[in-house]
């Protein structure tokens, strides 16, 4: 009797390995520093954000099991974001607030680069992209162009891949840089 309520959800465990597979991504070195954001909590969480939208975009194609697995994916995302904030010494009172934040900016940013990615439009994109990662860094124009044109690669090649595999253990694979 008490056994489906102990039972592991297969589908908790593909969005934490969709989560770590774009934590993997998120943590490529080109995407921070002088040609990339910076190497900061907030540059993190922005890098990481901008992964697991296109993941999540990609998913949503794939039916309603794409749509299940997208939302097991932010699931464990915002799950590790509670951990990671508690780890920073945030109290029990605070925690609720900080990641409501951190959600209200993520839907944010998957609604603002939505137009451009849609668009196909580096430019469009990168002004969304530099409003948002780089506002702060004098003329970062050319590294919001450069993330612009990296999301819109990641962006095709995410869209090239078969229902079948992103569906799969991990979801969606975000093809090596050079």
């Amino acid at each position: 009797m008490f056994q489906r309520w102990f039972k592991p959800d297969p589908m908790k465990r593909r969005g934490k390995a969709l989560y770590e597979q774009v934590l993997e991504a998120s943590r490529r070195p080109a995407l921070f520093g002088e040609d990339g954001v910076p190497d900061t909590v907030d540059g993190r969480f922005d890098i990481l954000s901008l992964h697991m939208i296109l993941a999540i975009r990609r998913l949503n194609r794939a039916g309603s099991e794409g749509r299940a697995l997208a939302q097991a994916g932010f699931d464990a995302m915002f799950k590790d974001m509670d951990e990671a904030v508690r780890n920073l010494g945030a109290g029990d009172m605070t925690v609720g607030k900080k990641i409501r934040k951190m959600a209200e900016a993520f839907y944010g940013r998957a609604q603002a680069y939505e137009a451009g990615l849609d668009a196909g439009e580096a430019q469009a994109l990168a002004e969304v992209i530099g409003r948002n990662m780089l506002d702060e860094i004098e003329a970062h124009e050319p590294v919001a162009l450069r993330l612009a044109d990296y999301a819109l690669r990641m962006d095709e090649a995410l869209a090239e891949q078969a229902d079948e595999a992103v569906l799969g253990e991990g979801g969606p694979r975000f093809p090596a840089v050079g």
